[in-house]
């Protein structure tokens, strides 16, 4: 005689679908898509999980799938609040679409960006999201995976072609470069380390608004390196250049983190950071990071819209899914999606 399959002995669907009395793939439709079943059935198998507290490994299901319901996501460090968000956005929408977010960081390390791509094949997922370190140890490994599942960068372009969704450097730093221009001196630029493709991007992008702005670019010169430590090499970099004489009263960083480092190697300096009389330095930054408005002085600085970037970078891996419909194509054609900024007049610029 069979023992009749308690709750305490599920381990496996198999078990499961013993345990409620229906076959396997039955209980297996429930778990996909819970609409698909009967209403007895369903309340059936929901009155069985109640009790048993039963929950399919998403992982192992999945595997067995031509096709699985897992997101990967990678990004060089999820502490980071402009991550964070992305992160928070992608997650919601992904689990409204039936899909599981999965996400690695790669530390800002490319060995560790690298192992996330090797993990992200061995399970089978359907598509990925990654804000790229841009480094050529691991560009062809993003291509490979690339070239098997949709594959859809943000923040920073990818070596190749693939879709990107992210902020218009050209547009942002203009921005911000014409106010400063027209608000005072025109700003030298402290850029940012060589972490990733946005390095090299904005300094372009800086040089180019000055240009049109009837100025030569005041670039401050920096080591070669790819900390993520923003806020320590802003400091550094900016005792560095007050000591050599900065070439104008404005500076513009790279990043608002670097821009929190600046700030308070000149408040050491006894410098005056703000706009106005009784001021002799302003300091502005890009990207709005959330701790920007509460900065002595609050930083002034150009907005990236981070919950847009998700949403479209998110959307699009679900289009080429076949999830959803697609949305208009970018002005221009081709795969690059690049979203506005919005300058954020504070106190410190």
């Amino acid at each position: 005689m069979t023992r009749k399959t308690e709750a305490a002995d599920i381990r496996t669907m198999e078990d499961f679908a013993t345990y409620v009395g229906l076959s396997r793939p039955t209980v297996s439709k429930y778990f996909n898509d819970p609409a698909s079943v009967r209403d007895k059935t369903r309340k059936r198998i929901e009155a069985a999980v109640a009790v048993s507290g039963f929950r399919p490994n998403l992982f192992a299901v999945n595997l067995k799938r031509r096709r699985t319901k897992i997101l990967g996501v990678i990004l060089p460090n999820r502490a980071d609040p402009f991550y964070m968000e992305l992160t928070r956005r992608i997650e919601e929408i992904a689990d409204d679409a039936g899909y599981f977010a999965v996400v690695l960081s790669s530390g800002g390390r490319p060995d560790r960006e690298a192992e996330a791509i090797e993990r992200f094949q061995s399970m089978n997922i359907a598509g990925a999201i990654v804000a790229p370190l841009g480094q050529p140890g691991a560009q062809g490994k993003l291509a490979s995976l690339g070239s098997r599942i949709p594959l859809i960068y943000v923040d920073s372009p990818g070596a190749d072609d693939a879709p990107f969704v992210g902020t218009d450097n050209s547009q942002s730093f203009g921005l911000i470069v014409d106010y400063l221009c027209r608000s005072g001196d025109a700003p030298c630029f402290l850029g940012m380390p060589d972490v990733n493709r946005n390095a090299h991007a904005r300094r372009i992008a800086y040089e180019r608004a000055m240009a049109a702005a009837g100025h030569d670019p005041m670039v401050l010169s920096i080591p070669e390196g790819s900390s993520w430590d923003f806020e320590k090499f802003g400091h550094e970099q900016m005792c560095r250049a007050m000591q050599a004489g900065l070439p104008s009263g404005t500076l513009l960083c790279a990043n608002d983190r670097i821009a929190f480092g600046a700030l308070l190697a000149a408040w050491e300096a006894g410098r005056r950071v703000g706009h106005g009389a009784g001021f002799d330095l302003r300091i502005a930054g890009h990207d709005d990071h959330p701790l920007a408005r509460y900065t002595c002085p609050p930083l002034t600085t150009v907005a990236q819209d981070y919950a847009e970037i998700a949403r479209q970078a998110t959307a699009r891996l679900l289009a080429m899914l076949g999830e959803r419909d697609p949305e208009p194509a970018p002005e221009g054609g081709g795969d690059q999606l690049l979203l506005k900024a919005s300058i954020m007049l504070r106190s410190s610029a």
